[in-house]
């Protein structure tokens, strides 16, 4: 590695951390909520509050992007999962930019180890949808089309987004491994790779990729979710056109 090539790896370093200092990334919870796996990453404690080692944090990120270019080149399904309220927005409109499913609320037991049954709920919303937007339930009563449209809300609050699962994913892109944890084991049971962001209280050694940051606010996560969608972007980029 030549001179000037070592001087533009530190300046990229250095503008990383900065970038997770922008965003709060730092931020990690009170002592004792600490999982044992995040120790390595903690770099100190500030007002009660552990902090991350960004450093650790930014190439443990380069790593994990690396993997998702390697899904973009491959052009494989990557189910993203973020059901918190600081999580939801992000995880929807990341995984809708690169048209990928997304489980933006509730995990629904099974969705991985029980899919063919999921599918079933989700090919029933399609139907009923598609029935709705042709005009085909006005051969109904008028109560038959309010429990339909019932159905198709409620439908909607638990499978919508998975409409574009049509098989397994071949990874899982989570927002906090703990919070997710049976998704993250149901991945686990099916042999699915899980890149995660993973707070101060996540189990990091359950998790193939784990990013250790800030998994708490809706700046920090909007980050990642974007490094993501960017490198599964670059990675589709740059594959040899079929």
């Amino acid at each position: 590695m030549t001179t000037t090539t070592k001087t533009k790896d530190v300046k990229n370093d250095s503008q990383s951390v900065a970038d997770l200092f922008k965003v709060g990334a730092h931020f990690a919870f009170v002592r004792s909520r600490r999982h044992p796996s995040t120790k390595p990453y903690i770099f100190g404690v500030k007002n009660r509050i552990e902090i991350f080692d960004l450093e650790k944090t930014s190439a443990a990120l380069d790593q994990a992007l690396e993997y998702v270019k390697g899904l973009g080149a491959a052009g494989m399904s990557v189910l993203f999962v973020g059901g918190k309220d600081e999580a939801r927005k992000a995880v929807k409109a990341g995984a809708e930019s690169i048209d990928m499913p997304f489980v933006d609320g509730r995990w629904i037991g099974g969705t991985l180890t029980n899919f063919t049954q999921i599918r079933k709920r989700v090919m029933k919303l399609e139907d009923l949808t598609m029935q709705k937007e042709k005009g085909e339930l006005a051969k109904y009563t008028k109560r038959e089309r309010l429990m339909i449209d019932k159905e198709i809300e409620n439908l909607r609050t638990y499978f919508e987004g998975l409409v574009l699962m049509k098989e397994m994913p071949k990874a899982l892109f989570v927002i906090d491994s703990k919070k997710e944890e049976i998704a993250v084991a149901e991945a686990e049971a099916r042999g699915i790779p899980v890149i995660a962001l993973c707070g101060s209280d996540c189990d990091i050694s359950a998790v193939d990729h784990a990013i250790p940051a800030n998994d708490a606010s809706v700046a920090s996560i909007t980050y990642f979710v974007n490094k993501f969608t960017e490198a599964y972007k670059a990675g589709k980029a740059a594959a040899p056109q079929k």
